[in-house]
Parts: C-alpha cells; sequence; structure tokens
C-alpha cells in the first residue's frame, strides 16, 4: 500500500505545529507532555530505518523515534526532540536547512543523503582509475546547492610513471576552473594536514564511488572510532560497501564530518538543464548569449556555447559530459 498523500489544509495544519515547536524551543520554555520530557534541540547523527540516533546539548546519544508527517531526516539535520526514557526519545520538528543535499534512488524517488553541509568532499582514487564523469556530476550538484565542492584524489601512493600522465590530464581541468584539489594518502600519510585544515571548523560530507577510501581517510581523522573497511573486489577492482548508514562525525580539531555510503552512480535530482549549464564553470560566460532564448546548446544555429566549444574554449571531455548529463534529465 502507498503512503497517504496529505491534503494542502493537512500540510499546513502540520506546518503550522512544527513552527509552533520551534518556537517554543527557541524560547526555551519548560513546556511537558504527559508522558515526554522537555522539547529540546539535538543533532542528527545517523538513521537507521525509521529511527534516527540524536545527538542532545550535553553530547548524550539518544535514539529516537519520528512523529508521523515529520518526513525523511538525515545526518546534519537540527531537530526539535523529547525524551522518552533515559535512551530514547521522539522527534518532534525539524529546524530549517540552509543545504540539502539529495539524489534519486534506483526507482527515480527522491534520497537525501545530508544536511547543513557547507562543503562536499568529493573523493577518487587513482587506482583502479579516475571517474571524471562522477566527479562532473557532483559538482553541478554542488553549484546548484551552493555547497563548496572540494576534490579529494586518494592513493596517491598507487600512481605510476605510466599512470600519472592521465591522471594529471584528467584533473588539469579542474586546476583550470579554479577548484581546489586535494592530493592525500592513507597508506603513506600524504596530504592529511592538508586536509585537516581545508575540514576545519566546517560540516562536510565525504561522497565518492565504494572503495576510494573514503573510511580509510576518516579512520585517519578519527582514531578511535571502528569504521569497517573493505578491501577492492578482485573480479571488478570495484571496491565494497562498508559504510551502511550515512553517519556524522566531530573532529578534534573542529568541525563536523559526514560519511556517506560510496555510490556507483549519482544522478541529479530537481536539477533543470538550465543549472546543468551553470554547474559547468567554463560555460557560464557564454549562457545567455546564443541568438536563441531557447537555445538547449545541442546544435542550434548561433549557439554560443557551441561556437566556444569549436573554438577549443570548452574541452571536448567537458562538453561532452555537459551534453551526457542534460540527455540523462531529458530520460527521466
Amino acid at each position: 500500500m502507498g503512503k497517504r498523500k496529505l491534503t494542502h489544509n493537512q500540510r499546513r495544519h502540520t506546518q503550522r505545529i512544527q513552527e509552533k515547536r520551534l518556537e517554543r524551543a527557541a524560547k526555551q520554555e519548560n513546556i511537558e507532555n504527559v508522558s515526554l520530557g522537555t522539547e529540546q534541540q539535538g543533532l542528527v547523527v545517523t538513521r537507521f530505518g525509521k529511527t534516527v540516533d540524536v545527538e542532545g546539548a550535553d553530547g548524550e546519544m539518544v535514539r529516537c523515534k519520528l512523529r508521523q508527517n515529520i518526513g525523511e531526516l538525515v545526518c546534519g539535520d537540527r531537530v526539535i526532540w523529547q525524551a522518552e526514557n533515559e535512551t530514547s526519545g521522539v522527534i518532534c520538528a525539524v529546524m530549517p536547512r540552509h543545504s540539502l543535499l539529495a539524489r534519486p534512488d534506483f526507482q527515480g524517488r527522491k534520497k537525501l543523503i545530508a544536511a547543513n553541509i557547507d562543503q562536499i568532499m568529493i573523493t577518487c582514487a587513482t587506482y583502479p582509475e579516475i571517474s571524471p564523469g562522477l566527479i562532473d556530476r557532483y559538482l553541478v550538484a554542488a553549484e546548484a546547492t551552493g555547497i563548496t565542492p572540494v576534490i579529494v584524489v586518494n592513493k596517491t601512493d598507487l600512481i605510476t610513471e605510466q599512470s600519472r600522465p592521465i591522471i594529471e590530464k584528467q584533473l588539469a581541468i579542474y586546476h583550470q576552473l579554479g577548484y581546489q584539489i586535494i592530493y592525500t594518502s592513507a597508506v603513506i600519510l600524504n596530504g592529511m594536514d592538508e586536509l585537516i585544515k581545508q575540514l576545519k571548523d566546517r560540516t562536510s560530507i565525504f561522497v565518492g564511488h565504494s572503495g576510494v577510501g573514503k573510511s580509510s581517510l576518516i579512520k585517519i581523522l578519527f582514531p578511535e572510532q571502528i569504521i569497517r573497511i573493505g578491501a577492492l573486489s578482485e573480479g571488478s577492482g570495484k571496491g565494497r560497501h562498508t559504510t551502511t548508514a550515512s553517519t556524522l562525525y566531530h573532529l578534534p580539531q573542529g568541525g563536523d564530518l559526514i560519511d556517506s555510503p560510496g555510490i556507483r552512480e549519482f544522478g541529479l535530482w530537481e536539477i533543470t538543464e538550465e543549472q546543468v549549464a551553470e554547474g559547468f564553470l567554463e560555460l557560464k560566460p557564454y549562457i545567455g548569449n546564443c541568438r536563441f532564448r531557447n537555445c538547449r546548446h545541442q546544435a542550434e544555429p548561433g549557439c554560443a556555447i557551441q561556437v566556444a566549444a569549436d573554438s577549443g574554449a570548452i574541452t571536448p571531455r567537458r562538453i561532452n559530459s555537459f551534453y551526457r548529463m542534460v540527455a540523462s534529465l531529458t530520460e527521466k
């Protein structure tokens, strides 16, 4: 049976209830429920099915259930909750988010990844190969949501004389566009100081394919945490999924870090063709200069982006990546 859809009036009623709870919590009023404790603020650090682990103001962890019509919660959400007992509670309301990262699942439904994040750490590995297409998708998502992207190139200890020129060519375009790139190795501890400096006092999320070494890097950042690390599959060279649920960690140096499950593909959710074009920074100077206002930058006459691509101002790999991304939106 599908989920019951709320009417417009029901949605407005639910929203009013949540707003009142947020107001009461902000005023720190001591309002008690007959069976529940005081309403207080908390931070979602992990979600397991229909429950979430919430960190209270005292730093203690409480597993909470969700009231009806609260909606989907993810790591980084700020919430209002009430205690049932010493170890469990109930989520009453969700505080406004300043950013939200989402993607479509295999059924094309919206799947939230994390909330209230400041930067996306787009992690790739030198072995078995770097995936520029996946990096491009994350960059477009970051530009569309206003979240700062940082590219993390891990496993630099596996770079060989043969692979070095290929990797340098793949990453050169991102250097030229001004994106920050951090080179790391969890084996020889290369680039860890720079990575820690970038993470300090920010809420960040590590994203990327399985097997690129996200969990290995996080284990170095949090040596006291128990983080599962999986080897690459011998048959495919792809990584095994070692993170099964997104988890938020507090950095010793300050800031928060969210470790999300590795994914093999990253689709774009609720993003228009115009936002895709704006997500490719080298295309932005030419947007709005086409002959036709509704130009889709494919084969239309007088397309400024096509002219730039033909002149070499836009690399063939990136313009083809743009075309593939737009085509994927059309297919959906």
